[in-house]
């Protein structure tokens, strides 16, 4: 007589009595995820029926008894980055643990049907092993795998299911041809997935991550059990999973984060430079941004203002940040705005319309005449100005009134509006004022300029006090700013 059953011993020679139940269903999901993704199928379900028995069903080639061999699957191996598991080991190990359990394990598919039970070890009767006993399909034109399971609490699926992506509730902020990056669940610890399942947690993560290529490293992390892999397996992908973006939503949240590292309140991932510089290139084209240190928006005075009044936002970086700037382009090769960035953005909005000192009245070029006297009276060395040159225009600011000076750091040069010749007062004033931002290089209303002005002012001060002649013109010269 043929025997109905066939036993399949499933020749595990280790339990791992650690496993829970949730480490079991674990198992059970990934394999149904990775046939769904294989196989381009519908999305597997999972339910509980009306009897209170809980089913994975996917929708694959359907489960073989040959799945029970712990051998390499040849077909998940050729597709790494899409699916979970390649050893029949975790389909195994699931089954042991469930039996340990106590959970009765129905599974159908159209090669048939199999349950789990306790039979002697083929050729060692006094041995009793786990085997996996295999009966005729109940449906043989069934369509993919039925996992039943009778005894499984409804916390401990769902605990299960929180374990992939797809049902954890993260969302997905960018995709990259290494993962994707992922907005955290609130008071939750950031996760990293591997091709969408939980393997690890960071506390002090700013973003969960979901890493599709993987390293040799990782692949030798991924142990037997899946879980708490640690760090070191994963630095480098979620790096390059960072420096790989493009979308302002990922260098938006980097840039708020980075702001707080002086503070040493930021994200593990803004310790690294490469990250913090990355955002910045990311900001640069998609955001209307300045980049600033602390130091640069306390003192920036005036252009700063100028900056938030064009609708440029302020991000404020580290100052180690900062000196790489200079030389760093963003991701479409345009220079990143910082401080001196929009000075020469700001300076290049400036239209002159230069008068040469033979043009002016006779008036005019009296005035002009004393620049060197007005130098000597500061005792101050004009080599650091190129020249000095008179505009009948100058730039007006719709923030602000109009200009009526500048200093040009770049071609050393300070450019006084012609209307400043209309007495020796007027242009004195805006002479020292613009020769303040050169020996300072500060901006108005920064502390620093403040400084710079007030000693510039009190050598004038002092000056007149030997100069009675011209009291009157140094009393007002002292009272301008």
């Amino acid at each position: 007589m043929i025997k109905q059953v066939r036993e399949f011993d499933l020749n595990i020679e280790q339990v791992l009595e650690h496993w829970t139940i949730i480490f079991a269903l674990r198992e059970i999901i990934a394999n149904a995820l990775d046939e769904q993704v294989l196989t381009q199928s519908k999305d597997p379900k999972i339910f509980k029926d009306i009897s209170g028995s809980w089913h994975i069903r996917d929708y694959g080639k359907g489960l073989k008894y040959e799945h029970f061999t712990q051998n390499e699957n040849i077909e998940k191996l050729n597709n790494p980055g899409l699916v979970i598991g390649k050893f029949g080991v975790g389909l195994k190990d699931a089954l042991a643990t469930f039996d340990r359990h106590n959970i009765k394990v129905l599974i159908k598919s159209k090669f048939g049907d199999i349950s789990i039970g306790k039979a002697n070890k083929h050729g060692f009767d006094d041995i009793t092993t786990l085997h996996a006993l295999i009966n005729h399909p109940s449906d043989d034109d069934m369509t993919g795998t039925d996992f039943i399971l009778e005894g499984i609490e409804e916390n401990d699926m769902e605990s299960a299911k929180d374990l992939f992506l797809k049902y954890s509730g993260d969302t997905v902020l960018e995709s990259t041809t290494y993962g994707m990056v992922l907005k955290n669940v609130k008071d939750r610890p950031a996760r990293i997935y591997v091709n969408g399942l939980s393997v690890a947690e960071e506390e002090n993560f700013l973003f969960s991550y979901n890493i599709t290529s993987l390293t040799s490293t990782l692949r030798k992390a991924l142990n037997r059990e899946r879980s708490h892999v640690g760090r070191s397996a994963y630095t480098d992908r979620v790096k390059i999973l960072l420096l790989s973006c493009t979308d302002a939503a990922v260098a938006n949240r980097l840039a708020d984060d980075l702001q707080k590292f002086e503070k040493g309140e930021s994200h593990d991932e803004l310790q690294w430079v490469d990250v913090q510089l990355h955002a910045c290139r990311i900001l640069n084209i998609n955001d209307n941004v300045i980049f600033l240190t602390s130091d640069q928006l306390l003192n920036g005075g005036s252009l700063v203002s100028s900056a938030q009044n064009d609708g440029h936002r302020i991000v404020v970086i580290p100052g180690s940040v900062s000196t790489k700037l200079h030389n760093l382009k963003d991701i479409e090769g345009n220079s990143i705005r910082n401080l001196e960035e929009y000075r020469q953005e700001y300076n290049n909005n400036f239209h002159f319309t230069f008068v040469p000192v033979k043009k002016l009245t006779n008036q005019e070029q009296f005035v002009f005449s004393l620049t060197e006297d007005i130098f000597q009276l500061v005792n101050y060395d004009k080599s650091i100005i190129s020249e000095i040159l008179i505009s009948e225009t100058m730039a007006i600011n719709e923030h602000a009134n109009e200009t009526l000076g500048i200093w040009d750091p770049d071609k050393k040069r300070i450019v006084i509006k012609r209307s400043q010749l209309k007495n020796i007062d007027l242009y004195a004033g805006t002479l020292l004022h613009e020769l303040a931002h050169a020996i300072t290089g500060a901006d108005d209303f920064s502390l620093k300029f403040e400084i710079g002005l007030t000693d510039l002012l009190g050598k004038v001060a002092k000056s007149s006090l030997h100069n009675r002649k011209n009291k009157r013109f140094f009393s007002k010269l002292f009272q301008r700013k």
